[in-house]
């Protein structure tokens, strides 16, 4: 244990045991003996919310609006439902037990959030994937997952192998609505979270959530109740009011992008039921239907990747819209560089970006930032989040390092996983017997505690003897006017090994060439960093949560190479 004498209350940093701790004021959770699900706890937040002198939310307050058809559930509708859906469950699949599995494939709609609320509440495991996944990629998923039932739609249903037919709910037909609709207990929100004969244990396993596949293949990230708790508590604990303190404050209204089966879409769900905020379901993403729903639904609040963040701070589409009631964007799933944050502030002075950083397997949000002060640091992912410890390991000497030293960046605590469900072998790669989570980055604290993330630790380019980070050149190349987009990658070379190579989104109307990008960054880089490659593109491959696909960019260039020979 950290003797708190040698703990530095600005860095977080122990000199003796070489750990980062984290310097938020403690955040209550409830004794791990206690059983408790995630809906649970998140409703009894959701009360004490209400219960406050200051709180707007009442039963009748929107919930979910769904921007694609208008559709809305106020707090009182939804919790119906999940009670209705619950029951119906409960007395026409009494083989359904308490941790099995309930796969999800469907397009955003107003049921998903149902669905999640009320398998959760019967201890069911969750387990949600992306509607466009292929018929063999979807093959992959059942086989981590091996679920006990299946919800999809209709159109879907062709993906699925015969033997999972029988154990299919389809929540596209009316038998699915009636099924909500069926009112036959009390609307009261306390009649969700607890069912006769199912007690839920906080370390029972609440999700799995697959891993977004850039580095290898897709795995499957089992959460348990207790981490789901564990993040909710600190968001709603210590969070950045998305009203701010103007003299006349906003109702929290808060605009999904984000695919809920993502993990950040996913806990930043449930950190809205706890908080009574209205929250609108996007749909089929689209930057103009978005900018038309922040206008429309007087949007204050919006978690977002950096892609959206790019796109705010340079498209011209933002001219045609009101978006004055925005004030905050939290922004993760991918490094933001600084002057993307700085153009985008000097865009929109009012908007704050608080940044944040986490993967899957920490359940969301293990570093993030708190009020105006921490948003000033662009360019970083804030400070530790609460119960959360750090290392900044060596990759070579594995020695733990101090502040200003770069390494891999390893977490421990309540909100790490439980582990790959049927991967033994990369659990272990991935968990060291300490409870340590690998996570791939490479990172450094500064002398303050906040976290900067410098690039995945497979993906820094080996030129001659250097390691060149893709994140720090796209940063630089993003921040020149005529480039909308920008990734980069290692291209093979015979030489050097390995060259960066960009590939470039021009803005329309922009003729910026090949010669005039390299030359920008050239005078801005070491020699090493220069980008020696370019090839233009009508838009850079990435994944839900905003992460460039680079195998599919350097399979791309590879195949495009050899088509010249």
């Amino acid at each position: 244990m950290a003797d708190a004498r040698k703990i530095d209350p600005k860095s977080g940093f122990c000199s003796v045991t070489r750990i980062y701790h984290n310097l938020r004021p403690p955040v209550p959770l409830p004794p791990l003996s206690q059983p408790i699900s995630i809906t649970e706890y998140a409703i009894s937040l959701l009360r004490a919310t209400t219960s406050s002198p200051t709180s707007t939310t009442t039963p009748s307050t929107p919930f979910l609006i769904d921007s694609s058809t208008g559709c809305q559930l106020s707090y009182s509708q939804f919790f119906s439902q999940v009670h209705s859906l619950s029951t119906f469950l409960l007395t026409q699949y009494p083989s359904l037990s308490q941790n099995d599995v309930a796969f999800i494939l469907c397009p955003p709609s107003l049921h998903v959030p149902v669905l999640y609320f009320s398998l959760l509440s019967l201890g069911l495991t969750v387990s949600p994937a992306n509607p466009l996944s292929s018929p063999s990629e979807l093959s992959h998923l059942l086989q981590l997952s091996k679920p006990a039932v299946v919800f999809t739609i209709s159109s879907l249903y062709q993906k699925f192998p015969k033997a999972l037919k029988s154990s299919m709910i389809f929540v596209d037909k009316p038998q699915f609505q009636s099924v909500l609709s069926n009112h036959t207990s009390t609307e009261k929100i306390e009649a969700v979270g607890k069912y006769s004969g199912r007690v839920i244990h906080q370390n029972d396993s609440a999700a799995i959530l697959y891993s977004s596949g850039t580095t290898g293949r897709v795995k499957g990230v089992e959460l348990s109740h207790r981490t789901l708790i564990a993040v909710i508590a600190g968001l709603y604990h210590n969070k950045h009011k998305a009203d701010g303190e103007d003299e006349n404050p906003l109702f929290p209204v808060s605009l999904f992008s984000l695919p809920l089966f993502h993990v950040f879409g996913f806990f930043m769900l449930i950190r809205a039921a706890a908080l009574g905020e209205t929250l609108v379901l996007l749909g089929k993403f689209d930057f103009e239907n978005m900018l038309e729903a922040i206008e429309k639904y007087k949007v204050t609040y919006m978690p977002v990747a950096p892609p959206l963040v790019v796109a705010f701070a340079k498209s011209d589409l933002v001219n045609k819209y009101d978006l004055s009631s925005l004030r905050l964007l939290a922004c993760g799933g991918a490094p933001l560089g600084k002057e993307v944050s700085e153009s985008f502030t000097a865009r929109f002075p009012i908007v704050e970006i608080s940044q944040g950083y986490g993967m899957t397997e920490t359940g969301g949000a293990a570093t993030r930032m708190i009020g105006t002060e921490e948003i000033k640091k662009h360019g970083s992912t804030g400070r530790l989040s609460e119960h959360t410890e750090a290392k900044i390991v060596d990759p070579d000497t594995k020695e733990a390092l101090p502040p200003g030293q770069r390494g891999e960046l390893w977490l421990r605590g309540p909100i790490i996983m439980k582990g790959y469900v049927g991967d033994s072998q990369a659990t272990a790669e991935t968990l060291d017997s300490e409870g340590w989570l690998k996570t791939g980055d490479l990172c450094y604290f500064d002398s303050d505690g906040f976290l900067y993330i410098v690039d995945r630790l497979k993906e820094l380019i080996k030129y001659k003897a250097y390691q060149v980070p893709p994140a720090e050149l796209e940063h630089l190349l993003q921040s020149i006017p005529e480039v909308a987009d920008a990734a980069v990658i290692p291209y093979p070379d015979e030489e050097a090994g390995q060259i960066p190579m960009a590939f470039i989104v021009r803005k329309p109307g922009s003729h910026v060439t090949e010669t005039q990008i390299m030359d920008i960054v050239a005078k801005q880089v070491a020699p090493y960093k220069k980008i020696r490659r370019v090839a233009f593109i009508s838009s850079i491959p990435k994944s839900p949560a905003g992460k460039i696909l680079r195998r599919e960019l350097v399979n791309h260039a590879i195949s495009a190479a050899s088509s010249k020979l």
